[in-house]
């Protein structure tokens, strides 16, 4: 390698295997500060690329560049990241495998821009055909749209990406790139209401107020001023002379053209852009009844809005909350729509090379704002947690923690969404997800969920990594802050990298990888090798000439004839490695909980070993379930006993009920009326669920929620509380010993705020029966009738509801005016 290089190359060493202080972080830094006086900015690991951002042009980017690394062995030239890339290339090629690279730093390291030159390079030095032009175009064309769209100005960095991107590159047989597909992580939709000052929202805000034709921005409503909208304002660095938008406008506006994006496309989406800033834009004010209403009428003209009785700062909150659901799908759209444009619908093989640029953190005073001094903050009674990131310690403040990542959308904000007439919002927002009653992910679980499916990807590919650092803080070129530095170089694994690289031999293929990649070499192996491969790459060094001390295999034919033998030096290495392979592979095998009685069966010299190991894990799995038992989950433990002691052999349906868990709600508190939530803001929510309330007379049907808070029981009619029932009122509850779901609320005759009993019918009658009493701390006033019950319609008068079985469940009036029940076997059968 040393001979191809310039005296210029030499200053320092390219790998740094070659240290003779290999193990010094000082030596370490040293080097990387060498090269980074002379310009040189890339440097090896063995087959990692450490890469230091320049913050200038060098001019080491050229198309003659590409050609000089182009199909040239690894180590022939200077460190660069067109040899990751082309050795990638040219392993997937031989190899017929899939490959990825792994760009990783903090934000400002140059990741993003590592990931675009590995980009060009492909599209540049790939074989290619007329046909395939667009696909290569598409590829190229799709990364200044997604960062227009997902990428924002920082503290420390003017383009720093605000969500984690994979893309797949697409390859045939002859290795010509035919299309790909990107997959998104979590992009920042907090930016899109509120920046830190010096921070700006996503790029496509001001490239369309600054770029947009006039004829565009008149339709959308728009002036160029970004700062008449408080969503682009707030970082007071709106305009920004490292960042031309106007001209990328014009780069994002062609890139539409290329992806096929439709003129309609545009219309909706540019549509959905400025709505946005629209909905910043409207402010709230309190009337004369507490609620919030809008003074200036001037951003309604230009979005459609629900007026609510919510309170000030509920709207604020409301609002803010559909700006960022509404960025947060539109993007999502938007890299769908991307990968319809990417797609090759030939399904023959196909290998991939994956760009995985998952977005830098960033470390800021606390959590990006500058906070006031330990007595101020005391004095303003601000609080602080701390996480241990692998990066370090980050301290974060909690004043509106809170409030900057909840995604809680209201219930009839979706609904609006639904009915849009904007095509795209309609796609991003179904009708069908009203219906869901199951509460949405949160963060953590969306966050989990992608990480569990990247492992997956990522675990079936061979891997390339360039590990990115950022000279200084100030994006000066040829500074090099040595104190922040050596904390990347700490935290990027670098040095324990460079001593596996170090004492491990350097090139490491399975055997069948490696037969076929030099089987020519030997006569024996040459055209095809019948054999275990092991053995034929046994052959084939051997023949080459290589020493025993010059390699190694990854097998132990000694150590497996002798295995059953005492500990002797011919089955030491055997039984080590074994040992090790048995403890690694039970790591994934470990039973989940106590009813697990499944275990990896071990090798015959393990026995005892993992018969006492499968004893520890049992006892640890008893001690994890006993203090795993929350106080909560005891409550509803505790729950079940109240439940067996009213309802065990009175009432059809219990015996089924046992298995199904009992829930905290059957109502997520997003799907109850935000009026009904402040009327009863003072009382805390113990539960809720659908229920079918009966008239009195007429037993007329209707669609209801029972609500129980700490002192009363509530059927609420969307913003209305119909009837409120106070547990010192509760004279008992009826249900009948069939497995229908009716039941009863009885209420004292002396209430004068009550008009008479309650008739509901409920899916999980066991369920909200119990909680209700146990509330009301009146589990012995439940009654299991037969046959019939009376209720009371108004002081003075009774009515009766008979229960009975039959072929089909009915619930009907009688030509005696009385309701019937007929039980068919199925209310009631659920907790």
């Amino acid at each position: 390698m040393e001979g191809t290089l310039t005296a210029r190359d030499k200053v320092g060493v390219q790998d740094f295997v070659l240290l003779d202080a290999y193990t010094s972080e000082s030596a370490f830094l040293d080097n990387l500060r060498k090269r980074f006086s002379e310009n040189l900015i890339y440097t090896y690991i063995g087959t990692l690329l450490v890469s230091v951002n320049p913050y200038q042009e060098l001019g080491i980017y050229t198309l003659s560049q590409m050609e000089l690394y182009q199909g040239v062995s690894f180590f022939e030239l200077p460190p660069h990241v067109y040899a990751i890339a082309d050795n990638a290339y040219r392993m997937m090629c031989s190899e017929l495998n899939n490959h990825f690279i792994l760009i990783s730093g903090e934000s400002g390291a140059g990741k993003t821009e590592a990931s675009k030159k590995i980009l060009q390079y492909f599209a540049v030095t790939c074989p290619m055909t007329e046909s395939l032009q667009r696909a290569r175009d598409r590829l190229l064309f799709s990364n200044p749209v997604l960062e227009a769209f997902g990428n924002a100005k920082t503290l420390r960095n003017d383009n720093s990406s605000r969500f984690g991107k994979y893309m797949d590159i697409q390859f045939d047989f002859k290795g010509i790139p035919v299309g790909g597909h990107i997959i998104s992580y979590l992009i920042e939709k907090s930016r899109v209401v509120y920046q830190n000052q010096g921070e700006r929202n996503f790029h496509i805000f001001y490239q369309l107020l600054e770029g947009g034709e006039e004829e565009l921005l008149a339709y959308l409503g728009l002036e160029r001023d970004p700062q008449l909208y408080k969503y682009l304002s707030q970082g007071r660095c709106a305009k920004q002379s490292s960042v031309n938008d106007k001209n990328d406008w014009k780069t994002v506006s062609s890139a539409f053209s290329v992806i096929d994006f439709t003129k309609d496309d545009l219309e909706n989406l540019f549509g959905i852009i400025a709505s946005v800033l629209h909905l910043g834009n409207i402010c709230f004010e309190e009337n004369q009844q507490g609620c919030a209403s809008v003074p200036d009428t001037h951003e309604i003209k230009w979005i459609a809005k629900v007026i609510c009785p919510l309170t000030l700062e509920l709207s604020a909150y409301a609002r803010d909350a559909m700006a960022k659901a509404v960025y947060g799908r539109t993007f999502t759209w938007l890299v769908n729509k991307i990968n319809s444009s990417l797609v090759n619908k030939d399904f023959t093989g196909k290998t991939v090379i994956g760009l995985l640029d998952i977005y830098g953190f960033e470390v800021f005073d606390k959590n990006g704002r500058k906070l006031a001094g330990p007595k101020g903050r005391k004095k303003i009674g601000w609080m602080e947690f701390r996480l241990f990131h692998y990066a370090g310690e980050v301290t974060y403040c909690t004043r509106g923690f809170l409030e900057k990542n909840s995604d809680l959308l209201y219930r009839h904000l979706k609904e609006v969404l639904c009915r849009s007439k904007n095509r795209i919002l309609k796609e991003c927002f179904l009708v069908a997800e009203l219906e869901n009653r199951r509460r949405a992910p949160t963060v953590g679980t969306q966050f989990k969920n992608s990480l569990s499916s990247l492992l997956e990807i990522l675990i079936s590919k061979e891997p390339s990594y360039i590990r990115c650092i950022k000279p200084n803080e100030r994006k000066e070129p040829s500074k090099f802050d040595d104190f922040l530095i050596r904390h990347q170089v700490k935290y990027l694994g670098l040095m324990e990298h460079l001593r596996v690289r170090r004492a491990g031999f350097a090139y490491r293929r399975k055997y069948e990888h490696f037969l076929q990649r030099y089987k020519s070499l030997c006569p024996d192996t040459w055209p095809h090798w019948r054999g275990p491969p092991a053995e034929g790459v046994e052959r084939l060094i051997k023949y080459i000439g290589y020493k025993p001390e010059e390699y190694k295999l990854g097998r132990f034919i000694k150590g497996f004839i002798n295995r059953n033998k005492p500990l002797c030096p011919d089955n030491e290495e055997f039984i080590v490695f074994v040992r090790k392979n048995y403890i690694l592979n039970l790591r994934y095998h470990v039973p989940k909980n106590v009813l697990d009685k499944s275990w990896l069966r071990p090798p015959g010299i393990l026995e005892t070993a993992s018969d006492l190991l499968r004893k520890m894990c049992t006892r640890n799995l008893v001690r994890k379930y006993c203090r795993g038992i929350t106080a909560e989950r005891r409550a509803l433990m505790q729950e079940k006993v109240v439940t067996s002691e009213i309802f065990r052999g009175k009432k059809e349906g219990y015996a089924e009920s046992l298995n199904q868990p009992f829930a905290n709600s059957r109502i997520d508190e997003g799907d109850i009326n935000p009026r009904v939530l402040q009327l009863l803001s003072s009382e805390k929510i113990q539960y809720g669920v659908p229920v079918i309330k009966y008239d009195r007379r007429g037993f007329k049907m209707r669609q209801r929620k029972l609500i129980f808070t700490q002192k009363a029981a509530y059927v609420v009619e969307l913003a209305k509380i119909k009837q409120k029932i106070e547990y010192p009122t509760l004279k008992g509850v009826s249900t009948s010993s069939l497995s229908d779901g009716i039941l009863v609320i009885h209420v004292l005759p002396a209430d004068i705020k009550q008009k008479g009993d309650v008739i509901l019918q409920c899916e999980h009658v066991f369920e909200a029966v119990t909680k209700l009493t146990m509330l009301a701390k009146k589990e012995n006033l439940v009654n299991v009738v037969q046959g019939s019950l009376q209720f009371c319609i108004s002081p003075g008068k009774e009515g009766t509801i008979v229960f009975d079985t039959g072929p089909e469940e009915q619930i009907y009036k009688d030509k005696n005016g009385q309701l019937t029940v007929v039980s068919g076997g199925v209310w009631g059968r659920e907790a």
